[in-house]
């Protein structure tokens, strides 16, 4: 008895149990370094016609940054029911979670269709007041975003799908899947944007069409898999109805709160995208695009620490075992600090490709995108750690943490300072990034209290039951 209590309070646990969450995490950062990849090549590529179109280029992919936070976050809602499920092997409210992440994926198409075919030039517009170039920004990045639409439908049931399995800890399909589509993605890439062996010279509009291509190649493969291997959480065509409204209600009332929190992230990412962008022209934008695409490849940890502990926390919640769901938050949250501070060193090294990848950019562009990485590579221990803490609190359907804590600190403290530091200072986008996430020390802090609450340490399926 003495041994398991020494166990139970040791910040870190056996090796099996980081082999398990690592057989999880990696796969999935292994899939999201590929997409990292497809956006670098998409930014290499496209930065060979000028920081002009690069800029149009990212301006207009803060519309899908936005479609795929919200499709990301219903996934995530859904996830968390349907991994509990799993661990009490429920596959009728397997079915019913998956529904959900259909149906309110669905959803999300109809704004997005209204801002790619309607609106694109007023709500892009948004993003550029006070940019020095913005009319000549604007005119690329429309002629990119009106292609963009047909992604909108693939995407959605691809990342509905491609969730579930890792709900349930099948992490290498998607991989597969993804990495096709990367290959695909960047073979056309290379042929329309430059038109190389003969086909027609599209710029942007290239690039924006090899992205329907890919997506659409993927959705085919993974309706084909899903056919063939029916996976627990599988319906057929007709029973898309038949939806369970007490669940559905409940797993909504779960996820209005997440979402909430996200898209208070997503709209706040997006303002001060904006007010960046105005501190001056195209190498600005540039620039700061130029340096998130190059982060990107260290921001893998976050979804593979929170895959991970989702799936990890969620199936033991789900068989009822509370005692060890408690023992493995404290091992996870302790292997997230040691991974963040390994991510931290990987972002460092990865200044060294900036002049590499993106040498056809303006100087001022490439010293603005080597100082974001630089800056971004230091607040990895603390981005891994929160994004831990948030997986630990909602896979035991705490939602509440993310929304009364995350957003409202969003909301009243940090959307205030950066307009506070647009407004009446001169400093540049860099300077004003880090103001902002200084605000994320404050965060972890009240995270690690909230969840000493343990309003999380709760078993969703059996309280469905």
């Amino acid at each position: 008895m003495l041994d398991i209590k020494k166990e139970r309070g040791g910040l870190f646990g056996p090796i099996s149990f980081y082999r398990s969450a690592l057989a999880i995490a990696v796969p999935i950062m292994m899939q999201q370094l590929i997409q990292s990849m497809v956006s670098l090549i998409d930014n290499f590529m496209v930065s060979g016609l000028g920081d002009v179109s690069m800029s149009g280029v990212n301006v207009a992919g803060q519309v899908l940054f936005v479609f795929m936070v919200y499709l990301i976050t219903i996934c995530t809602s859904g996830g968390i029911f349907l991994t509990q499920f799993y661990g009490a092997k429920d596959k009728e409210g397997m079915a019913q979670a998956f529904r959900f992440k259909l149906v309110m994926g669905l959803f999300a198409f109809i704004p997005y269709c209204l801002v790619c075919v309607v609106f694109p030039r007023q709500v892009l517009s948004l993003m550029l007041i006070g940019n020095t170039q913005s009319e000549r920004i604007l005119d690329e990045a429309v002629r990119y975003i009106r292609l963009m639409i047909f992604i909108g439908v693939p995407l959605t049931f691809s990342m509905c799908i491609a969730s579930s399995l890792r709900d349930m800890g099948q992490v290498k399909i998607p991989l597969i899947v993804t990495a096709v589509a990367t290959v695909t993605n960047t073979l056309f890439n290379w042929l329309l944007i430059y038109g190389n062996l003969g086909f027609p010279k599209m710029g942007v509009q290239g690039a924006a069409l090899a992205t329907v291509i890919a997506r659409s190649l993927e959705l085919v493969i993974f309706i084909v898999l899903y056919i063939r291997m029916k996976p627990d959480f599988a319906f057929k065509v007709r029973d898309f109805l038949k939806i369970d409204g007490k669940l559905f209600r409940t797993i909504l009332k779960k996820g209005a709160l997440v979402l909430f929190c996200e898209m208070v992230w997503v709209l706040s990412e997006t303002l001060t995208t904006a007010l960046y962008n105005g501190r001056g022209g195209a190498d600005v934008v540039s620039g700061m695009a130029s340096s998130f695409a190059i982060a990107n490849l260290f921001f893998v940890a976050f979804g593979g620490i929170y895959s991970a502990a989702g799936v990890i926390i969620g199936k033991t919640l789900g068989e009822g075992k509370l005692e060890k769901a408690r023992q493995e938050k404290t091992w996870l949250l302790s292997g997230a600090a040691v991974l963040g501070i390994f991510m931290m060193s990987v972002g460092f090294a990865t200044t060294l490709i900036i002049p590499l990848v993106f040498s056809r950019l303006s100087d001022g562009a490439i010293s603005i995108s080597r100082r974001m990485v630089i800056l971004m590579a230091f607040f990895m221990p603390v981005w891994v750690y929160m994004n831990a803490q948030q997986a630990v609190a909602r896979a035991g359907g705490d939602t509440a943490m993310g929304a009364y804590t995350d957003a409202l600190l969003t909301i009243f403290v940090m959307v205030p300072l950066v307009f506070t530091l647009a407004l009446f200072t001169p400093v540049g986008p860099v300077l004003m990034y880090l103001g902002v996430k200084l605000l994320d020390l404050v965060k972890v802090v009240v995270f690690h209290f909230w969840l000493k609450k343990e309003r999380w340490l709760k078993n969703l399926a059996k309280a469905k039951s």
